[in-house]
């Protein structure tokens, strides 16, 4: 029997609508759904890639548990009574504080993270952990401060769309898709990248700026704009607070030395601000990862998003679009269960990450690991994250995780940290699994449909379930399935599950409007566009966007006179994802440095020549590709991330941070690199 089941993929972010071409039960072909409105029928080559990546022969689909003699496999029964007998003996022992639960990328983001969430607080655990911690929450943060929440640029309308730190022809192609519809209707498109990206190749303008620069770059833009009168005065006087603290600190940011302190020029200094002002109100700044791994990441955040707001780009078509999510209850018990009596390991540290996200900072999560402060994290359960390759400081991770008494991981496949666990449990894909898809982008719900099972593949909401059975807390768990759950959730806002099963593309919540502020208030402290922070500076920290220059800067030349750029995404991989799978192995991608045709030349060193790349932490020995001259800034290298064999995280420092978010530098850090001596 052949049929198509339309659902939604989850190889990565963009989360397309997709038909799934179906024999006897069995995926054989993976299309783009082209009556979607939000990918259109495009599908990328992850999305294409998932049947291969669900079918894998490598997946694991049976419990494992470590013993002497190697991995052995037990029922999920038998699994399940284990891990919940060790977590009792952890609770009774430690508290219940001493568990922790890590939330990867790899299962979503969406109701899987609440349901972890509900389980911590039902259980008495204020420990959740999730890849956000170095991804995302930076720049989240950075917004709320200013804005209440973090908009969506409002691309097809605009005319002038920023580029911050991001790729998003490799990352998000519908987004890409809609920055191109922008450009062939008279848009002018800019990326600030100190690396030539895909992105930059098709932009008008690339202006390569110094890492861990962009906070010095943005005020210096504030500084122009305000000098020359160029700001909107109507919504600056009726809808922000701190625009004159702000002028009078964005004055020391003068062209000259700006200029001294990023590398651009003067003239393109003035030529941006000038665009932003003719332009405005259809001005983008889109801001990607690049700008979050920095020391300075939430306040340089702050500085971009107050460009938007003093110029009136906030919510106004072609701007900065502050989108209506669909209404859906939330599934935490952060008011029901507050445990306002146990403090969340990181607070002391980074407070302002769990004040905006209730989440712990998983740096700070292996300090408590490895030396109890301010109490012992004893025992883990993790989800589809890899955090011995993808967090910073490699070695320190392995050690904490190889230290806890008790670490599981739910995985699909046998990843460097789940050769570290007690019990690896079989996770489910987005092929076996029912959920509700959100793009609120587009003010639009849908559903993820199951298509197939293995017996043993829990998904998120299965497998919190049947712990909840077992350790006493199933009360806060009532719904039998997911699906139950789905109905429940989507009857509250007055969505019926049917309609919604039956609609191959989802359904319209709600119609995009504009100038919400003017009858709703920005959700800030103030009801307004904060320039200054109160919230922070109630905190112990500046309520100014303060621009902290990068150590790389202070660090001896002679010792470390590299910039170390890790992350920049392949179009083929997520995070550490994919690179077992054939249609990846094929196309030949490996971790390899990229350097400046000056550089290689000064250390002496060709394309595929190994050199030595050596930080305070660590050395790594990795393939070199030498770049064109325009690809990558003199003096700034790039390597890749997600790699079991030379793993860059194991020069990376998950201590040297930013004060705000705690998210480590890892676009800026001072390196040395030399040729292996034979």
């Amino acid at each position: 029997m052949k049929e198509i089941i339309t659902t939604y993929c989850r190889m990565c972010l963009e989360e397309c609508c997709i038909d799934v071409h179906v024999e006897d039960g069995k995926m054989v072909d993976i299309k783009g759904n082209k009556d979607h409105p939000w990918n259109e029928g495009r599908i990328c080559i992850k999305g294409k890639a998932a049947i291969d990546w669900a079918y894998s022969p490598d997946r694991i689909k049976k419990p494992l548990k470590k013993t002497c003699n190697g991995w052995e496999e037990i029922s999920l029964t038998k699994a399940l009574d284990e891990i919940t007998q060790k977590m009792s003996n952890l609770k009774g022992k430690y508290g219940s504080k001493s568990i922790g639960f890590w939330k990867g990328e790899a299962i979503g983001f969406g109701q899987q993270e609440q349901y972890i969430r509900r389980f911590c607080h039902a259980y008495g655990t204020p420990n959740y952990f999730s890849c956000d911690s170095l991804c995302f929450a930076s720049t989240y943060i950075g917004y709320a401060l200013v804005e209440g929440a973090k908009p969506i640029g409002d691309f097809i309308n605009s005319k002038y769309i920023i580029i911050w730190g991001t790729n998003p022809i490799y990352t998000h192609i519908n987004m890409a898709a809609d920055i191109r519809k922008a450009r062939r209707n008279g848009a002018k498109v800019v990326v600030i990248d100190p690396r030539k990206t895909k992105t930059a190749l098709e932009a008008d303008l690339h202006i390569k700026i110094k890492p861990g620069t962009d906070g010095a770059f943005a005020l210096g833009i504030i500084n122009i704009i305000i000098e020359n009168n160029w700001y909107d005065k109507e919504f600056v006087e009726g809808y922000t607070i701190g625009f004159n603290k702000l002028k009078e600190y964005s004055k020391i940011f003068n062209p000259d030395y700006v200029e001294s302190i990023t590398g651009i020029s003067k003239e393109a200094q003035f030529t941006l601000a000038y665009d932003i002002f003719y332009n405005s109100p259809k001005v983008i700044n889109h801001i990607g990862n690049g700008i979050e791994h920095h020391e300075n990441g939430v306040n340089s955040i702050r500085a971009i998003a107050s460009i938007g707001a003093i110029c009136g780009c906030i919510d106004k078509p072609g701007g900065e679009i502050m989108v209506d999510g669909p209404g859906l209850p939330s599934l935490t018990l952060y008011d029901e269960l507050p445990l306002k009596e146990i403090q969340p390991i990181g607070t002391r540290e980074f407070p302002v990450i769990y004040k905006f996200r209730q989440e712990c900072n998983t740096m700070m999560g292996m300090e408590a690991i490895l030396k109890g402060d301010p109490y012992f994290i004893k025992g883990m359960i993790i989800t589809a994250a890899n955090p011995a390759v993808t967090n910073p400081n490699s070695i320190k991770v392995k050690k904490a995780l190889e230290s806890l008494e008790l670490l599981v991981v739910r995985d699909l496949f046998m990843t460097e940290t789940a050769k570290l666990a007690d019990y690896i449990l079989p996770a489910a894909s987005f092929f076996e699994r029912n959920e509700i898809v959100l793009h609120s982008n587009i003010n639009r719900v849908g559903l993820r449909k199951k298509i197939f099972e293995y017996k043993d593949c829990q998904d998120e909401y299965g497998f919190l379930e049947s712990l909840s059975k077992r350790v006493g807390i199933k009360g806060y768990f009532p719904w039998n399935s997911e699906e139950e759950l789905n109905s429940w959730l989507l009857e509250k806002r007055g969505i019926s599950y049917k309609e919604l099963q039956e609609s191959k593309i989802g359904i319209q919540y709600g119609n995009i409007k504009y100038k919400k502020y003017e009858k709703k208030p920005f959700n800030t402290p103030s009801g307004k566009v904060e320039l200054v922070s109160k919230t922070l500076k109630n905190f112990g920290y500046s309520e100014l966007p303060e621009f902290k220059s990068p150590s790389y800067k202070d660090i001896s030349n002679k010792d470390y006179p590299y910039i170390l750029i890790t992350g920049a995404r392949k179009v083929h991989h997520v995070h550490s994802r994919n690179d077992t799978m054939p249609i990846y192995i094929k196309d030949k991608t490996c971790p390899e440095v990229e350097i400046h045709p000056t550089d290689g030349e000064k250390l002496g060193v060709k394309n595929g020549d190994i050199v030595i790349v050596t930080s305070e932490i660590g050395s790594i020995e990795i393939p070199v590709r030498i770049v064109g001259k325009e690809d990558i800034l003199p003096g700034v290298i790039q390597i890749s991330h997600g790699w079991k064999d030379k793993n860059v995280n194991l020069i990376t420092s998950d201590l040297l941070n930013d004060p705000i978010s705690g998210f480590s530098s890892l676009r800026s850090l001072a390196v040395n690199i030399r040729g292996k001596i034979e």
